[in-house]
């Protein structure tokens, strides 16, 4: 999965931190988030997304819907 998180943050000027304590996280979250080692539960999803007055689907992509191919595929495959 992909996400835009650190995309928007930086076009609201918001830290991690700042983020993380709106949607009652710690920065952490964040950073496993933005560097897509956490996949976020749906509840979390649902308030980043809210925040950023987004639809989660635009603010969370599986790696096909960002232009990308899932690891193991081929083109044509």
């Amino acid at each position: 999965m992909y996400n835009r998180i650190k995309e928007l943050r930086a076009r609201h000027d918001l830290s991690q931190l700042e983020l993380a304590r709106l949607v009652g996280v710690r920065r952490e979250t964040i950073v496993f988030l933005e560097k897509g080692k956490y996949n976020p539960s749906l509840r979390l999803a649902h308030d980043i997304a809210k925040y950023f007055g987004l639809p989660i689907e635009e603010v969370f992509l599986f790696d096909d819907e960002a232009g990308r191919k899932p690891s193991g595929e081929t083109a044509g495959g």
